[in-house]
């Protein structure tokens, strides 16, 4: 076995000359060679006609279907779920190449140490609830339970449903007495155990049918518990810890994954008993939030996954206002999203069981897309009165702020404004401009064409954004002349900060690839694949730009900072003459007046 002690990095690139792309592929798909690439049915969607390439010169995947590319690492974490670290752990192994220990701090180590430990307790906690749920007699009533409720065996082994004993069959710490001090004091800290002032623990989950929650790589984060007899509240979860974030994890989604991936839709209810009741019948591609709203973090976990996200609501009060509450997070992602609102005192569960699976199906086929629907449960809310109108246009007020493309926004106004009845021009300055910049999906370039749409990036700005990436070693030199803060509130922030993170952790050896991996999936990823596929071309032709572009970057960044200082300059003026500040006013003009002699100059 090859010794690597240099650096991680060099490690890092050895593994990636040495394992051989094509060779990992073709154990998942049927690649054929077509020209200087090889082609295949894309492992990440289902297509009908092939899209997948694979480019062995360059060790490069690219699928012009879903946009999904990366090199051999990122094919790995993407197709086996995997980490950056246990990727390139793997191929390490497999391709003779040891790793080197990476230099970490005390504190580092005994915080991962802890996170570790954290997620064994909940394993194990989750391994006695369900084996208590299986094995023991005090648990008849909650095996009786799940099988009212349609739940048959395979649900729960699939799932690891168990069930947290109550007091007269278990005492109060049926946790807590099988752990050591150590322990008992890290399952306080991740809420299996509750402390109270005299030293003393209990069990936080007793006489609750359990719900193992997992991340994407199957480590159990937490869990919900239903109460199974008089209490409140009905539903309890663990609360938020180190492992713990529930507005980050999906219920369903490490076991459903796959079954999403293929059909390109998930299908989003609001309880864990939907979802188990879904799948229970054979409508796989479900997932559930924890008992919380909606949020953008979320569908960030699906939207590589899927081409569209169908919310399937409770028909109560409550339920539409969370698919109205939905559409900005969508529109601001991005996603293709639709609803299907059931009929009165129905949910997914229950109307499953009364109607069955392919009536479910017929109704998520109809569903209205999402702005529509809001629009709709809006005029259907306040009418077509003139004021009725008013209260509408205030209401879509959070959709239209949450679009930055001019294209998109000015659509939907002359959509929204022919079924309103109003000026498109008027509803566009009646909602005024985007409060922020939201996530867009960005097809990265393949090699037969190429992408220059980004989002939030004008023509100079994709310059910029494109140079940071291929020449991170030039990255201070960047921050230096505040490119940080030109690209605030554009696509290139997310990419910036990632950056600036790599560089403080590992300084300047770090290459595009590390940032592509690192990077989390969504737009900013995307945007980095189509510069490193644009990389390749470059290198292909002979092209380096980095000694060539850095003085005139730096210049462009300089002439950004001119224009900002110059604008706060002007603000400064404005306040100063409301208050009749002659002399303020006077300094501020002075120096204004050479700044901008500073950028005529220029």
């Amino acid at each position: 076995m090859t010794t690597y002690n240099e650096s991680w990095e060099e490690a890092k690139n050895l593994v990636k000359e040495r394992a051989d792309i094509v060779e990992i592929v073709r154990e998942h798909v049927d690649l054929k060679r077509s020209g200087f690439r090889y082609l295949g049915s894309c492992p990440f969607h289902q297509e009908k006609t092939p899209s997948f390439t694979v480019h062995p010169d360059q060790q490069f995947y690219h699928c012009f279907g879903c946009k999904a590319s990366g090199d051999v690492l990122s094919f790995m974490m993407e197709y086996h779920h995997m980490d950056f670290p246990t990727a390139l752990k793997t191929l390490a192994q497999r391709y003779q190449v040891e790793l080197p220990e990476k230099r970490r701090s005390a504190g580092e180590i005994e915080q991962e140490r802890r996170r570790k430990q954290m997620y064994a307790l909940n394993r194990r906690a989750a391994e006695l609830f369900h084996d208590w749920l299986l094995t023991q007699k005090d648990s008849e009533k909650a095996r009786d339970y799940l099988t009212r409720r349609g739940m048959g065996e395979d649900i729960v082994r699939r799932y690891q449903l168990g069930y947290a004993p109550p007091v007269e069959a278990a005492g109060w710490n049926f946790l807590g007495s099988r752990l050591n001090d150590e322990e008992r004091r890290l399952a306080i800290d991740i809420g299996l155990l509750v402390s109270k002032d005299d030293d003393r623990n209990y069990d936080r989950f007793r006489d609750r049918i359990m719900f193992p929650i997992s991340d994407s790589r199957g480590r159990v984060c937490g869990f919900g518990g239903r109460i199974l007899g008089d209490g409140e509240p009905k539903y309890l979860n663990s609360p938020e810890s180190p492992i713990y974030n529930k507005s980050r994890l999906l219920f369903g989604l490490y076991q459903q994954r796959d079954s999403i991936r293929r059909q390109r839709q998930a299908l989003l209810v609001e309880g864990n008993f939907d979802l188990l009741a879904l799948v229970a019948r054979g409508i796989e591609q479900v997932v559930a939030p924890l008992g919380t709203a909606l949020t953008r973090e979320q569908l960030r976990l699906l939207k590589p996954l899927v081409g569209e996200v169908v919310l399937l609501f409770d028909g109560d009060e409550a339920g539409l206002k969370a698919a109205e509450r939905a559409a900005p997070l969508f529109l601001a992602e991005q996603l293709s999203g639709r609803v299907v609102v059931l009929p009165d005192n129905h949910d997914p569960d229950t109307f499953v069981s009364e109607f069955g699976p392919d009536r479910l199906q017929a109704e998520v086929t109809e569903a209205a897309p999402l702005p529509e629907f809001v629009v709709q449960q809006l005029t259907e809310r306040h009418g077509r009165t003139l004021d009725g109108k008013f209260r509408i246009i205030e209401e879509l007020r959070p959709l239209f702020q949450a679009v930055v493309s001019p294209v998109q926004r000015d659509t939907m106004a002359r959509h929204f404004g022919t079924v309103l009845g109003i000026d498109s021009a008027q509803l566009l300055a009646e909602l005024g401009p985007p409060s922020h910049r939201p996530s867009r999906t960005l097809a990265p370039a393949g090699r037969e064409k190429k992408s220059s749409g980004q989002s939030g990036l004008d023509g100079a700005m994709k310059s910029v954004v494109g140079f940071m990436v291929r020449n991170p070693h030039c990255f201070d030199r960047l921050l230096e002349h505040e490119i940080d803060k030109v690209l605030e509130g554009t696509a290139g922030e997310t990419i910036c900060l990632q950056l600036k993170a790599l560089s403080e952790r590992g300084g300047i050896d770090l290459d595009p690839e590390e940032l592509f991996s690192e990077l989390p999936p969504g737009e900013e990823r995307t945007i980095v694949a189509s510069i490193l596929t644009e990389m390749v071309d470059q290198d292909e032709a002979g092209a380096d730009d980095s000694s060539s572009m850095l003085d005139e970057v730096l210049k462009w960044l300089d002439r950004q900072r001119l224009k900002r200082r110059s604008e706060e300059l002007m603000k400064k003026i404005t306040e100063a003459e409301k208050i009749q500040n002659i002399e303020g006013v006077k300094a501020l003009l002075l120096e204004k007046m050479k700044v901008d002699m500073d950028l005529k100059n220029d």
